[in-house]
């Protein structure tokens, strides 16, 4: 692929004479070079288990060894190619910004757009640069067209600053907003879309769904329900805060109209970057957050509004689109699977530990959720990081049938910069725990 090339070219030879990453790091950006090249013919489920090639690959980043951070769902850290260009464009855009930033950066955002277009397999007039999925999801779902009495549907998984927005036009707006919980994991994909069809109801005016969630890592079957309401009339809005990145995809595989993502999780882009993709059909239908000159035209850009902005961070998009495709997503996908069963599969031989998230490939990736009968989940996260410098979250799971408890879990998100030593240390940290209990 000519995006690897380059990027290997880029890697090898540096800037200046100096290195892309600086003197210090010359000779890990060879080696990593070295390294793509190696494995250009193997087998990603191969690669995954290449310990010599991920030594090099952690290299690329300028991550604090003096924590291991299990939360990289969260926000993930970028890479130091993209550190640096952003702090280039920014210093670029700081010595004259209303010439500089506005005249220069700011129409080079279309390039940013046309190759996140090209990763997520649509029309760059389909695509809109935002800070986050947050700003993304709140477009299209305060932006739809309701009335009072209409019905919204979704899970008691979705994220709550989606669910917040809901709320609001359920207050101001009298739209109902109506939720289900499902089984976790659940027997089959099937499984989940069969109950978004049974509580369908003819007042179900808009669908909100997870590509894949936050609690438990659960992948649904984004096509399926897409395809359910549309024979239905529904549109259906996707939240892809923690897909885009994480496991490979196009939105042809999807079938979607809207989908919202972030950029600063799984593609590692710079801290505030994000996208929403709206079918061209679609755009005029949404009303833009921040009131634009033709808020009912089909302008993708309409979305982008908000006044001014950090473009550097924008352009520096680039150069996380480009590591990512470099590293090989198939690559990064098996990778983050393979570490998430290391730590899961080592914590299920443990009594009284169950894992929430499902080992089947098409309902899981990266991310991991288990859960300790009898156990204080919160004080073990307490003392995971008082004691060993580990940090995690827990989360609190709704329960999956009525009349039952909710069940707090811990998340668990290493990375491709994460090492299996820090994996193993995290492994035998909660095994005494399980064993011995805390210290009183």
């Amino acid at each position: 692929m000519a995006t690897r090339r380059n990027f290997i070219k880029t890697l090898s030879m540096g800037v200046g004479g100096l290195g892309l990453w600086g003197l210090a790091k010359r000779d890990a950006q060879a080696r990593l070079a070295a390294k793509l090249e190696e494995v250009a013919a193997t087998p990603a489920e191969k690669v995954a288990r290449d310990e010599s090639f991920w030594f090099h690959v952690q290299q690329a980043f300028n991550t604090d060894r003096s924590i291991i951070n299990l939360n990289n769902g969260g926000v993930h850290p970028a890479p130091r190619i993209v550190v640096e260009a952003a702090q280039r464009y920014m210093e670029f855009a700081n010595g004259a910004p209303v010439y500089n930033s506005w005249q220069f950066l700011r129409p080079r955002k279309e390039l940013i757009r046309r190759k996140i277009a090209r990763n997520f397999g649509c029309s760059p007039e389909e695509i809109a640069l935002t800070r986050n999925v947050t700003e993304s999801m709140q477009i299209a779902l305060l932006g739809l067209e309701l009335k009072p009495g209409d019905e919204v549907l979704t899970t008691t998984h979705d994220y709550p600053s989606m669910k917040n927005a809901l709320y609001q036009r359920e207050k101001r707006e009298g739209i109902k907003v109506k939720t289900f919980s499902f089984p976790y994991p659940p027997q089959s994909l099937d499984q989940l879309t069969e109950l978004f069809a049974r509580h369908i109801t003819s007042k179900t005016k808009l669908i909100l769904v997870c590509h894949i969630t936050n609690l438990t890592g659960q992948i649904f079957p984004i096509r399926d329900i897409c395809r359910l309401a549309k024979q239905r009339g529904i549109p259906v809005v996707i939240d892809g805060a923690h897909a885009f990145g994480h496991f490979v995809f196009e939105q042809k595989d999807l079938e979607c109209e809207i989908y919202g993502a972030n950029l600063h999780k799984w593609m590692m882009a710079p801290i505030g970057t994000g996208f929403l993709y709206v079918k061209k059909e679609r755009i005029k239908d949404i009303w833009p957050l921040f009131p634009a000159s033709d808020p009912q035209g089909d302008d993708i850009r309409k979305f982008e509004a908000v006044g001014t902005q950090p473009e550097y961070l924008k352009l520096a998009i680039g150069e996380a689109l480009e590591f990512h495709q470099a590293i090989g997503p198939k690559r990064k996908e098996e990778r983050l699977r393979y570490l998430r069963n290391y730590w899961a599969q080592a914590l299920e031989e443990l009594p009284r530990v169950r894992v929430l998230t499902s080992y089947n490939p098409a309902q899981s990736c990266g991310i991991g959720t288990f859960t300790v009968d009898g156990l204080d989940m919160q004080k073990l996260r307490d003392k995971l990081l008082e004691d060993y410098k580990i940090f995690t979250i827990t989360v609190r799971i709704p329960a999956p049938e009525k009349g039952q408890q909710d069940i707090v879990g811990m998340r668990v998100t290493p990375s491709i910069y994460t090492p299996l030593k820090d994996l193993d240390l995290f492994i035998d940290a909660v095994t005494k725990y399980i064993r011995n209990g805390f210290p009183s």
